[in-house]
């Protein structure tokens, strides 16, 4: 299909673990993964549960997946950990130091309703506008500053609306997360939940703000087969996310329908509204490791991309050019920050 405006990439940075990196150098991208996921107690109060084998032991982890993923053909992920998603950024800094890979962080949040006691006290005053609201001082330091003191900025703002829908507290976060994008040019990830369209409600949301819709992409959108869904929301403007390859959850799809829905998209003429990726974790508290004890499959890793989803789209006729658009050219149209507007 026709894109809605051309973005240039020649010459643009965006911000990355390691500093500044030239977008059209990012290769092929993973746009929604997550490296580290962590509870904010375990973290300060418990660190023996957050990192049961040392942290030491999760630097290693982190530094060997960051190398398996670029011997196997991949060269930068998005990381949309956000504030309440368990952020590490000191953690990231250290595991990707001496590994030829770009990690862009996220700065937002995470949450499908309920807001930390903080942000019910701290909203906009009267007569002020939504960027004196709290969450977005604090979005606008991570972008322009850098997260934690560590001077390592924020490239992508992540939200999120789930099965709860546009509640009053997400409906805020929406719109925060848009008055901070129009004024920073850093263009906005999420979360949603595709059985219940919620993709559409965000939409609404941001276009109501005036946001250009093609620097956002709605997240987890490959949880559904579809078809006028997800057509709805590129033709909106919109960047999909087919990017939870290996997770598996009752009543989504497996992984050949999957595949299946991003093949006849691509044939419809979408291949440049889709990004790939998995939504994966390598290091977390949140679950076990052990599959058994998690419910999640094995194979629900970084890596089941670049060893078998390609293959297997390949298989069912979606062109190596067509994979080259949604791992190198899409991410890289959409990580480009536009002029504040």
């Amino acid at each position: 299909m026709e894109e809605d405006h051309e973005v240039s990439t020649k010459d643009v940075a965006v911000e990355t673990v390691r500093g500044p990196r030239p977008i059209s150098e990012l290769g092929r991208v993973l746009s929604h993964e997550h490296v580290v996921m962590l509870s904010d107690w375990n973290q300060l109060e418990y660190p023996e549960f957050a990192f049961p084998e040392g942290r030491d032991a999760a630097v290693r982890k982190i530094n060997t997946r960051l190398k398996e993923l670029k011997a196997a053909g991949i060269d930068s992920m998005i990381d949309c950990t956000a504030c309440g998603h368990g952020r590490d950024i000191a953690l990231l800094a250290e595991a990707n130091r001496d590994v030829d890979f770009n990690i862009v962080v996220s700065t937002g949040i995470y949450t499908y309703d309920e807001l930390p006691f903080p942000f019910k006290r701290f909203g906009p005053g009267p007569g002020e506008g939504r960027e004196q609201d709290l969450m977005a001082r604090m979005f606008l330091k991570d972008i322009r500053e850098g997260i934690a003191g560590s001077g390592i900025k924020a490239g992508a703002i992540k939200v999120c609306t789930d099965r709860q829908g546009v509640t009053p507290n997400i409906d805020r976060i929406l719109r925060v997360a848009a008055v901070v994008h129009r004024m920073t040019g850093v263009p906005i990830t999420t979360h949603t939940n595709a059985a219940g369209k919620v993709g559409l409600d965000q939409q609404r949301i941001f276009a109501e703000e005036g946001v250009d819709l093609a620097c956002v992409t709605i997240g987890h959108s490959g949880d559904s087969s579809d078809l006028d869904y997800l057509r709805s929301l590129m033709e909106a403007g919109s960047m999909i996310g087919a990017d939870r390859f290996g997770f598996v959850m009752p009543g989504q799809p497996g992984l050949d329908q999957r595949v299946a829905t991003v093949a006849a998209l691509v044939r419809d003429g979408f291949a440049d509204r889709i990004v790939l990726s998995h939504d994966a974790t390598i290091h977390t508290d949140w679950w076990p490791d052990d599959p058994e004890r998690s419910g999640f499959p094995a194979d629900w890793t970084q890596l089941l991309i670049p060893q078998e989803v390609l293959p297997r789209l390949a298989k069912a006729g979606v062109s190596e050019a067509d994979i080259e658009k949604m791992l190198v050219a899409n991410p890289a149209r959409w990580l480009a920050p536009v002029s504040p507007y």
